[in-house]
């Protein structure tokens, strides 16, 4: 397994070790040893699972109290999955990472407690897989605007996106909850 840093401390692109041959492809989705070893200690508590269409955007999400550390992968499809740093107290507060994960590249990012996350759907359709470290409270679900003009994340649509009513009015960064 290769665990890459990004620019936002705490985000890790995890590359998998893949064994193919003719009969398809075996790798480690999680191990917790070898994730702790590479930077990932986290204790998951709930999979969620998730399939989508081509220009389905989903978030920018992230729980004010509660807050959720996720291990999210494709396992069918492509999408552009994006983090922001909402830790108030961060160097980098408000920055934003994005990155392709795809069924062919087996990519997996660790989003830790403190970020939104969102992604939207770059192929025909794609199935979206992630592991949380708390449990999912909609009292305390919160959604950052997709297309907050300071945050200015390129979004790879063709056209206007499909969001659902939550994500059409999601708070701008000045006006969100955002974590100390």
């Amino acid at each position: 397994m290769n665990v890459v840093q990004t620019p936002l401390a705490g985000v890790l692109v995890v590359e998998p070790k893949v064994f193919g041959d003719n009969r398809g492809f075996f790798y480690e989705s999680w191990n917790a040893r070898a994730f702790e070893v590479g930077g990932i200690n986290a204790t998951f508590v709930q999979d969620n699972h998730s399939r989508s269409a081509r220009n389905v955007l989903r978030g920018l999400h992230y729980q004010i109290k509660q807050p959720q550390g996720k291990l999210v992968r494709c396992t069918a499809g492509e999408v552009f999955d994006v983090v922001v740093d909402l830790r108030r107290s961060s160097a980098t507060f408000g920055k934003w990472y994005g990155c392709t994960l795809s069924a062919d590249n087996k990519r997996m990012l660790w989003v830790p407690p403190g970020f939104a996350h969102g992604f939207v759907v770059t192929s025909d359709y794609a199935e979206f897989l992630y592991k949380t470290t708390d449990y999912w409270a909609p009292e305390h679900e919160r959604t950052l605007a997709w297309n907050d003009p300071a945050l200015a994340i390129p979004w790879p649509v063709s056209g206007e996106p499909a969001l659902s009513a939550k994500d059409k009015v999601g708070a701008t960064l000045d006006r969100a909850e955002v974590y100390d």
